[in-house]
């Protein structure tokens, strides 16, 4: 079990990486100057790789948090209600991710018309759910 939680601990670690920086690289192409073609690109270019490379590593960080919970029982039974809003604060960061990828494909198709101050406040939302969801696993509020 604690090789299945180091990994699954890893993998969502590098996610939330890849879910701190995407709204960023948002961020510096709401920035882009009109007519900096050749930059907007290259900033939408490494936010696709991006994009692609962070739901690779959802997968397992998913696929380890399902296997703790459901082949070793982490979390179920009476006096768990931390693990019933621990799986809430997921279903919100799975959402995010959904909101990265949908705001990623209106910024390509050039149907975007959030400011930078919007995605700078964007950006600040995985932080959250990562403090919420770790102060529920960790101290077990209730």
């Amino acid at each position: 079990m604690l090789w299945v939680k180091a990994f699954h601990i890893v993998f969502v670690a590098s996610w939330f990486a890849g879910l701190f920086y995407l709204p960023r690289i948002f961020v510096n192409v709401a920035m882009v100057t009109p007519g900096s073609v050749a930059e907007r690109e290259r900033l939408l270019l490494m936010a696709r790789k991006l994009l692609r490379f962070t739901t690779l590593l959802a997968v397992p960080a998913l696929g380890l948090g399902l296997w703790l919970y459901l082949g070793y029982g982490i979390g179920k039974g009476p006096g768990n209600g931390w693990m019933h809003a621990k799986l809430a604060g997921v279903l919100l960061v799975i959402g995010y991710h959904h909101a990265c990828a949908r705001l990623l494909r209106k910024l390509i198709d050039n149907r975007d018309q959030h400011s930078h101050r919007w995605f700078r406040f964007f950006n600040e939302v995985p932080v959250l759910l990562l403090m919420a969801i770790v102060i529920l696993v960790v101290v077990k509020p209730f």
